[in-house]
């Protein structure tokens, strides 16, 4: 609806021109109002769909009027649509073509009807400040349009990659936790089934106490299947508020907790026996916690060795289950039918753990059927060993080159703007002295053929004896004394090709020379 308004708006205007300008008190008919204001209509009409068509019917309506094109009737038609083909149009070429179509015309029509070059160049100026000029400022104004559109487009896009990063983070923290979670919980839940399960065969207690040990024992088994869900669901992108992580403890109190709940645990501390700082101290803590969970869900009855070299630099840590013992209480019959579920994740969140403090962990089984983990980890966490999180106000690749290069058509639009009229005008200018020196020369006098001319001579005399140009001035130069009286016909030609002034006239009377001088 709008467009339409617009459209309707445009065309009452243009049509303001014709209606003050064509009518008969001016020259014209009501014929000629009548066929301008169809004509405007149609070219507002179809300017949306081909801008380029309005500047051709606008010129086309014009020069029949006057071959200087810049005519009172359509002169703000030309603008308007020189500016709108320049909003509105995606590509240069077909423009640039049309302006050279104009100007080829114009000089062929200026040919056509004998007039001079002058008016072929007042349509060259015409066309450079009526049409060329308007479609410039409307090539900027596209461009910057362009630029600002493309700016709301990164900024929204900047804010979407804002979110992303803030889910992934949300997400990246939720399986930390679960990690934590696994590790922390799930290495307390194996113990109790340890314990429960040392209870059950425990001949100091009676069948009913024995019972419910192995209830418990069963109820450790389960917690741990449903601990292993309740991960799962906390990996999920929600929007529910995560837990705070669990804290850690000393290896030394893991190792003793553990062997009171009936592990065969042996700790082996060389160096300087302090634990590493920060991130590598809880990795330390997890390598451990999850070894000697393995050794409880998977061999029980089985021995665990842990040996820690604490060096200057780095620590290094060596968890060694031996296999477990048949029949035992966690597996009965040698099967794993009621031991505690493992989700199978617990390897692999400890290697990303050592990973981002900077270590290196190795596991696999051992000769004898055991099970060993290696770890070696620095004393501090290395600067930018955890995975860089990209900042949400930094642009994406893909983002930065789209606004590069928006940024390069907009500077070359406002290039063309400015070099586009200077060489159209440069152009010009050279092609105005080209043709100044061409006429120069075509209506240049020999100063010898000059001498050599008599008075009385006939006009075919003189043309056939001397070289007499084919075409002398239009007129007198301005300021030159009054033709002598009595004269049929004066002729003014150049004698020097570098002003303007002094000049030969020859007059005629019947077809011969009357007179012959040299004025300034």
């Amino acid at each position: 609806m709008r467009e339409r308004l617009f459209d309707l708006g445009l065309w009452l205007l243009l049509c303001v021109p014709v209606l003050l300008r064509s009518d008969p008190n001016d020259g014209g008919s009501w014929t000629q109002v009548a066929l301008g204001i169809v004509v405007l209509g149609g070219c507002v009409a179809v300017s949306r769909r081909w801008p380029l068509a309005p500047i051709a019917v606008t010129v086309a309506a014009s020069l029949p009027a006057t071959l200087e094109l810049f005519t009172p009737s359509y002169s703000l038609a030309l603008i308007a649509f020189g500016y709108l083909a320049g909003r509105r149009q995606e590509h240069t070429r077909g423009a640039l073509w049309l302006f050279g179509a104009v100007a080829a015309v114009g000089l062929l029509l200026t040919r056509i009807t004998a007039t001079s070059l002058g008016q072929w160049f007042t349509l060259l100026l015409a066309l450079a400040l009526a049409i060329v000029a308007p479609w410039l400022i409307g090539r900027y104004v596209r461009q910057y349009d362009r630029l600002v559109h493309s700016g709301w487009e990164l900024a929204d896009r900047m804010e979407r990659e804002q979110a992303a990063v803030a889910d992934r983070e949300r997400l990246r923290e939720r399986s930390r936790i679960a990690g934590d979670m696994h590790d922390s919980l799930g290495h307390d839940l194996a113990l109790i089934a340890v314990r429960a399960g040392a209870l059950e065969v425990d001949p100091a207690l009676g069948p009913d106490q024995q019972h419910a040990a192995g209830e418990l024992r069963r109820a450790a088994a389960d917690a741990t299947a449903r601990l292993r869900d309740v991960i799962g669901v906390l990996r999920q992108p929600d929007e529910d508020p995560a837990p705070t992580a669990p804290g850690g403890e000393p290896v030394e109190e893991l190792v003793a907790r553990a062997r009171a709940s009936g592990l065969a645990v042996a700790l082996t501390v060389t160096g300087t026996g302090r634990e590493p700082d920060g991130m590598a101290g809880w990795a330390l803590h997890r390598v451990v916690q999850e070894a000697l969970t393995n050794a409880a869900k998977h061999a029980p009855g089985g021995g665990v060795d842990v040996r820690i070299d604490s060096g200057a630099e780095r620590v290094a840590v060596d968890v060694v289950s031996g296999p477990g013992t048949t029949g035992s209480p966690l597996a009965p019959g040698g099967t794993a039918a009621t031991s505690p579920a493992s989700g199978g994740t617990g390897l692999v969140g400890l290697d990303e753990r050592v990973r981002l403090a900077g270590g290196v962990l190795s596991h696999g089984p051992t000769p004898d059927g055991g099970f060993a983990v290696r770890a070696t980890l620095p004393r501090r966490t290395p600067a930018g060993a955890p995975t860089a999180t990209p900042s949400p106000t930094a642009l994406s690749p893909t983002s930065a080159r789209e606004l590069d290069r928006v940024r390069r058509q907009v500077r070359k639009g406002l290039a063309q703007a400015i070099w586009i009229p200077l060489a159209l005008l440069a152009a010009l200018g050279l092609l105005m002295a080209g043709v100044a020196l061409w006429t120069q020369h075509q209506s240049y006098l020999e100063p010898d053929d000059y001498d050599h001319m008599r008075i009385g001579q006939t006009l075919t005399a003189i043309t056939e004896a001397e070289d007499l140009p084919d075409h002398p001035l239009d007129g007198p130069p301005k300021g030159v004394p009054a033709e002598p009286p009595g004269m049929d016909e004066c002729r003014y030609y150049r004698s020097t090709l570098l002003a303007a002034v002094p000049v030969y006239r020859l007059c005629f009377v019947d077809g011969h020379l009357a007179d012959k001088a040299e004025v300034r």
